[in-house]
């Protein structure tokens, strides 16, 4: 019998992630080029302390273009509160988690660790595969 398939298994491995001191401004331009819609924020330590949205991105690109604010550190603008996913957990679980959440993404930890990214659509393709 095979193992059942976990959110290891289809995850995104090679994730970007942002430091909470970098200048936002240039955060968003890295969400831009790479084209992706957020990113875990890592301290020095590469502990996870927060993500950051584009929705997050959308709120400073507003005030800096109609407030004429100027922006600041990532630190504050990004989300502390993070849920993660063990890497262990398996994908129908990982499924079920993004039917209950508003979360387009989640980190993916293993042994206190970012290992990697998870998506709503990594979760879709891992249920057409059990098809």
């Amino acid at each position: 019998m095979s193992q059942p398939a976990t959110a290891r298994d289809y995850m995104t491995r090679d994730v970007i992630t942002i430091t909470p001191e970098m200048d936002i401004h240039w955060a968003i331009k890295l969400l831009v080029e790479k084209k992706i819609s957020g990113a875990p924020v890592v301290d020095d330590s590469g502990s996870l302390v927060g993500i950051l949205s584009t929705r997050d991105c959308l709120k400073v690109a507003f005030n800096s273009s109609y407030h004429q604010d100027r922006g600041g550190r990532v630190a504050d603008y990004m989300s502390e509160s993070v849920e993660t996913i063990d890497a262990g957990t398996d994908i129908v679980e990982v499924a079920e988690l993004f039917l209950k959440s508003r979360y387009r993404r989640f980190p993916v930890m293993e042994n206190g660790r970012l290992v990697g990214l998870i998506s709503r659509y990594d979760a879709l393709a891992a249920i057409e595969d059990l098809w």
